[in-house]
């Protein structure tokens, strides 16, 4: 192991920053799979996470509570416990394909970086409101057997100036002290074009300082920016990115299958689902999910156990009503 990453690990003992400790100790740990130690990485993974954990559903991962804003002390993130695996999406082939094979490959990032393959650790998402981009980044984080991290744009965006670059800045040291997926949503709130007239000076050094962090990032999970409006993203954001996935708004079939998924259980008699899917054409994955809620509320309100045919079409109306 390099001496440089010793010195950090001790200094960071030294000052008690948990986050410096746990950033060194996961490069000794990287340096060492990258050698072929693989007992002795699994070990001072191991090692490393004992403590207080989360189960996450593959076993526990050392959680370690998120950065503060210092002024005033709101939390920049949420770890959630992922739910979601890619099994339970409906996605288009060429999303499916694009998210098992990340999935795939982070186990293997010691082997590509040996034959000198950098690693995808950066990926955007962008599409229509409502197509599953939470959801895919959430199933991302179930197959790998991490937690979810979700950043808190809200609490990111401060009101005193200058202080959103050092909120950034925490919660790069913080996605870079252990494996999860950072899931940056709404992305689109921190990257806009600089070139925009409209936008002052402070957003134009967040962005500066966010595509500086983005370049610099090398820790062991993966980060992940979802966006509605990838038209109002800089220029300069999508080549920083591993991999860009489209998320188009669901077919006609697509939406079929999450009618028939949703309402498998809560049927009473057989229920026009290819008419009520083709009546959702051009809405989103959400809207197929809210109409399968909506008719089964109808349902349970009614004091019946199953979905009817006429629940299922005033579902389709109350959906078809209302703004997505």
């Amino acid at each position: 192991m390099a001496g440089r990453d010793l010195k950090e690990l001790f200094r960071a003992f030294r000052s008690a920053d948990e986050l410096a400790f746990r950033r060194a100790a996961n490069t000794i740990i990287e340096e060492e799979e990258a050698r072929h130690h693989v007992a002795l990485a699994r070990d001072l993974r191991k090692i490393l996470a004992s403590g207080d954990t989360v189960d996450i559903g593959h076993g526990d991962v050392r959680l370690v509570q998120p950065p503060t804003d210092p002024d005033q002390g709101w939390e920049l993130a949420t770890v959630h416990r992922p739910e979601r695996y890619l099994g339970n999406l409906v996605l288009r082939p060429t999303v499916r394909t694009a998210l098992t094979d990340l999935a795939k490959e982070v186990p293997e990032w010691s082997r590509l970086e040996a034959l000198g393959v950098p690693r995808r650790n950066r990926i955007i998402f962008y599409g229509p409101p409502g197509c599953g981009k939470t959801s895919a980044a959430e199933a991302l984080a179930a197959e790998l057997g991490v937690p979810l991290v979700v950043v808190r744009l809200d609490a990111i965006v401060s009101s005193y100036l200058g202080q959103t670059a050092g909120n950034l800045r925490r919660i790069f040291d913080y996605a870079s002290s252990a494996q999860w997926v950072v899931l940056f949503d709404e992305f689109d709130a921190l990257g806009r074009e600089r070139n925009d007239a409209s936008e002052h000076g402070e957003i134009k050094r967040v962005v500066n300082s966010f595509l500086q962090l983005l370049d610099s990032y090398t820790g062991p999970g993966l980060l992940v920016a979802a966006t509605n409006h990838e038209e109002t993203l800089d220029r300069g954001l999508w080549r920083r990115f591993d991999e860009v996935v489209e998320f188009p708004l669901p077919t006609i079939k697509e939406i079929r299958t999450l009618l028939r998924r949703g309402l498998k259980h809560a049927k009473a008699e057989p229920l026009p689902i290819d008419e009520a899917g083709t009546s959702l054409r051009g809405l989103p994955h959400a809207a197929a999910e809210a109409t399968v809620w909506t008719a089964i509320r109808i349902a349970v309100r009614d004091g019946r156990a199953a979905v009817s045919v006429d629940d299922l079409n005033a579902a389709v109306s109350a959906t078809k009503r209302r703004r997505w």
